[in-house]
């Protein structure tokens, strides 16, 4: 028998289905009504199997199969009216959401779809939800209540004041490798499979008026303060998914596994990080430790996780996950070469080397990406003046390896 649903989920893809679906299969007392941000056949395909499907989790030396059953209910992004009426239903007290940092622009989907589903609940008289960012946005809780505020101050004042009455926003940290499947990795009885490695964090910090799964069962750690946490993974793990997918594409690598041992690249890693630790505030053991295991997943050669698939969206990921380091290296009077090396190798990226670019915010970069200068003047107009860091990028792309 299938769980109630208790959650509504925004994102219906592999990473969620790896991670907090995974974590919410450990309380089976919540189930979970998922929707696409588009796409209709992962919903179709996820109904025809009643919501199961395989976790593989997949290590160094083996796999391991792991039947998932927290989803009850799959349905395409389009499908605005069940949407509405999944967010507006009483039993409801969580909205998660996994769409990628793009979509959190002002007007983009998470504000239109969550301010359609909380003005459909605020209507019902259903009561508090909390909201449960799980995207890799640095303060991923105050995005979502901006974007969620101001639309629903232009709509209907009222419906603002409604929700700061009565949703409260939660901040997470949340970290799993999860590449794209295969057709190699569909099973016989199972054509939506998700692969994933054995490594997994949840971190959250907030408040649930209407209650929660007891994902601690599965690990989650719930915390004051998620800031630092998060920003050790959004430098150390992204920053360096970042600097892989276009330093190492550029050098001829497809997967991160093959990046990362490369001596080569592993050098730039360290350079890198060496750099973004200084401005992590955990303990330097912590880090350490985190670094060691960071190398150990990146070079797991059974994920194949694609450079191409972490370069996308480059335009978004950039200033959240290297300009950061940049400015304070500066302001402390330091050149720091392992982040303009980042800097450099995404430009080279946009002026055709490595991945293809596959950036919906990547145009205004791309037609100024002849001139560091006038890349800086659109990524971060406070460092456009700064000769020394701009001397250095540039030196950096001159001496860019020969491609292989």
């Amino acid at each position: 028998m299938s769980a109630p649903v208790r959650i509504v989920h925004l994102g219906l893809g592999g990473f969620f289905r790896a991670h907090q679906a995974w974590y919410t299969g450990f309380d089976d007392g919540w189930g979970i009504a998922a929707f696409t941000g588009r796409s209709a056949a992962l919903a179709e395909a996820l109904t025809r199997q009643d919501g199961r499907y395989t976790l593989i989790v997949r290590g160094p030396s083996q796999d391991d199969l792991q039947v998932q059953t927290s989803i009850v209910a799959a349905f395409p992004g389009s499908d605005a009216a069940a949407w509405r009426d999944a967010v507006a239903d009483p039993a409801v007290a969580v909205l998660t959401i996994t769409m990628t940092e793009a979509a959190y622009a002002p007007g983009g989907v998470v504000a239109d779809r969550l301010v359609a589903g909380l003005a459909a609940r605020r209507l019902a008289g259903s009561g508090p939800i909390a909201i449960v960012s799980c995207d890799n946005l640095p303060g991923n809780a105050d995005a979502t209540a901006h974007v969620v505020h101001e639309l629903a101050q232009r709509l209907d004042p009222a419906l603002d004041e409604w929700v700061t009455a009565n949703v409260s926003f939660v901040a997470t940290m949340v970290d799993r490798i999860t590449p794209r499947t295969t057709s190699e990795d569909v099973l016989d009885d199972d054509l939506v499979p998700v692969v994933t490695e054995p490594f997994t964090e949840w971190i959250l910090s907030g408040d649930f008026p209407a209650g929660r799964p007891a994902w601690e069962r599965g690990g989650a750690r719930f915390v004051d303060d998620v800031v630092p946490h998060e920003t050790r993974k959004l430098l150390l793990l992204n920053g360096g998914h970042s600097l892989l997918a276009y330093a190492g594409s550029a050098l001829g690598h497809e997967t991160v596994s093959a990046a990362v041992t490369d001596p080569q690249c592993r050098a730039w890693l360290d350079q890198w990080w060496d750099e973004a630790c200084r401005h992590v505030p955990l303990p330097a053991d912590e880090l350490t430790a985190y670094r060691a295991a960071l190398l150990e997943r990146f070079a797991n050669p059974r994920i194949r996780h694609t450079l191409a698939q972490i370069a996308a969206d480059g335009s978004q990921k950039i200033p959240i996950r290297v300009v950061p380091v940049l400015r304070a290296e500066r302001s402390a009077g330091r050149l720091p070469t392992g982040a303009a090396r980042v800097l450099a190798a995404w430009i080279d990226h946009l002026r055709g080397a490595g991945a293809p670019v596959a950036d919906a915010g990547a145009q205004p970069y791309e037609e100024r990406a002849g001139s560091v200068r006038e890349v800086l003047t659109l990524l971060a107009p406070d460092l456009d003046g700064d000769t020394e860091l701009i001397a250095e990028t540039e030196r950096l792309l001159r001496e860019a390896p020969v491609r292989r």
